[in-house]
Parts: C-alpha cells; structure tokens; sequence
C-alpha cells in the first residue's frame, strides 16, 4: 500500500485550504448514497403523502439540494464548486421499510465533488428524519457512502 499524503495540512500539522490553482478544469462527478429506515406505518404514510407536514419527498430533495450548494459552509475545507448539477433520487423501499436516497453532483472544476455528494445524501435522510420524528424517533440513517466519482487527475472510481 503506498503512503498517503494528507493533504489539508501543512508541513507543521496545521489545518489548510489545499491550493488547487495550477490543476486543469475538468468535467467531475459524484454519486453518494444515504439509507434511512422507519416503522413500514411511517413508509405508507410518506409514500401515500398523508403526511399533516405536506410532501416529506420533495422536501428532502429540496433540502438535499440545497445542502450540496451551502457544503463549502459546512466543511471548513471545502472549496466552493460552480456545481452544474444535482439529482436527487429518493427511493421507497416498503420490503425492508426505508428510503434509499441518491445524489449525484456534477461540476467543471479543479477539484472533486464527492463531498457535496455526501452531503447532499446526508441531509436528505436528516431532513425525512426531521418532518417525521414525530410520528417515529426510531428511525435510523446508515449505509452514508461514496458510489461513485468521476474524473479529475486520480480518475474513475466506484464501489
């Protein structure tokens, strides 16, 4: 295994924004993926939009988009990206009672978009969390992951 340099800090250990200046523009994408299970009553109640609170799924996407544009706020250092896109897909799954959720960034940039991916999928799942604790504090987020990352100088990547 070859040794990994980390690169957001400096010769003396401290944090730092890593200067990506001299990188070339290219096209990037990233796909992250977010789980989160509920009672199946709580499922059928968001799947049959009978929720008091409105459309729980569209807000989620709404949130997960959102989230993907302010991550450079929320990760001390992230870069701000020029992203060009972000799909959300938010999948039910009434067999294992949950809701699988995609999100896939892209940009044109000098560094990746995996983390506002990651956190685009995240927050998605916090925000279905949120307009139904209510109903069930028992829900559970797991399975945050990176799928997928396309582009920039180390290339393609996938789970």
């Amino acid at each position: 295994m070859t040794e990994q340099v980390l690169t957001h800090l400096d010769e003396k250990g401290q944090a730092r924004m890593v200067d990506v200046s001299a990188k070339a523009h290219t096209e990037r994408e990233a796909t992250a993926t977010a789980t989160i299970f509920m009672q199946p009553e709580t499922l059928t109640m968001i799947v049959e939009g009978k929720h008091k609170k409105g459309d729980v799924m569209a807000t989620a996407r709404i949130a997960a988009i959102m989230a993907a544009k302010r991550t450079p706020d929320l990760i001390p250092m992230c870069h701000p990206l020029m992203i060009t896109s972000v799909k959300v897909e938010l999948i039910p799954d009434l067999e294992k009672s949950c809701v699988v959720i995609n999100a896939t960034c892209k940009t044109v940039g000098q560094t990746g978009i995996e983390i506002e991916a990651l956190t685009s999928a995240t927050v998605a799942a916090l925000t279905l969390y949120d307009m139904c604790k209510a109903v069930d504090r028992g829900m559970v987020i797991e399975q945050v992951k990176l799928l997928e990352k396309i582009g920039g100088k180390s290339g393609n990547w996938q789970r």
